[in-house]
């Protein structure tokens, strides 16, 4: 099941632009700080792109933004050709609006830090939810996918198991199944594990692995250099908002072209 499981729940569509993501010249302030510096960055279909970066250097900000879960000030970001979050009149960009908004979010899947499950609901519970409700899926076909997820993610026995009963490890598993139920045709990962105890963190990369393998387009924000060095198409380093490197893993962990990403890498690797 596994070499199929993009095609069981949407991935790869050969009808699609090659550009997935297109960032150009972001701008993001809060409040009279500046945090996103004219950030530009295109993300082909297929392509695995993990950013790295300091805390504070606007990682989490900036996926954050492809989602449109924080507005922008300047630039624009599309995904699939189509720009997120606003629409564009006389040469102006205008906010859309919130159903737009949320139609353009069902192609997005997102695993934050926190595992962001509703407690009250099982495992199974969880991933039916916004096929059902957002995409109107009949519940039968929802939960057969998520079944089919859940077995996945290696969480086939855990269907009837409320939040409170799984570890971190297998909450964020749960998350991830979420998030392809879906369909989405990019799945961003906002230091997934992060939040998670050391010996859990091996089965959610695990994951996020074979989801590269079998071609989904993702961007993860990551202190996990050797994910990093293992999966990524490209390695993208962030310092104070701004993109100051963008290689291959092989030319970032051996030779980076910045005296910023050396000093990075030699502080994160010690």
């Amino acid at each position: 099941m596994s070499g199929d499981i993009l095609q069981a729940i949407g991935g790869v569509s050969p009808e699609t632009k090659d550009k997935v993501v297109e960032a150009v010249g972001v701008d993001k302030y809060f409040g009279a700080h500046q945090v996103l510096k004219g950030v530009s960055l295109t993300v082909k279909r297929g392509e695995v792109v993990v950013i790295v970066g300091p805390s504070g250097s606007g990682k989490t900000t900036f996926i954050r933004c492809i989602n449109h879960l924080e507005k922008i000030q300047k630039g624009r970001i599309l995904v699939n050709g189509h720009l997120i979050g606003y629409r564009e009149r006389n040469g102006r960009l205008i906010e859309d609006s919130e159903r737009n908004i949320a139609r353009q979010r069902r192609e997005i899947g997102m695993v934050f830090q926190r595992f962001n499950l509703f407690p009250h609901l099982t495992a199974l519970a969880n991933i039916i939810e916004a096929p059902i409700q957002v995409r109107g899926v009949p519940k039968a076909e929802a939960t057969e996918t998520a079944r089919a997820l859940l077995a996945r993610v290696g969480l086939a026995d855990k269907a009837n198991s409320y939040p409170a009963q799984l570890s971190g490890g297998q909450q964020q598993r749960v998350a991830i199944a979420r998030a392809l139920a879906m369909r989405p045709s990019l799945m961003l990962f906002d230091e997934a594990t992060s939040a998670l105890d050391p010996e859990m963190i091996g089965e959610v990369l695990e994951v996020m692995k074979e989801l590269a393998r079998e071609g989904m387009t993702m961007i993860a924000v990551t202190h996990e250099m050797g994910f990093a060095r293992e999966v990524a198409d490209r390695v993208v380093m962030m310092d104070e908002g701004r993109i100051i490197e963008d290689t291959d893993p092989n030319q970032f962990f051996t030779a980076p072209a910045s005296e910023r990403s050396k000093a990075f890498l030699a502080r994160i690797l010690r």
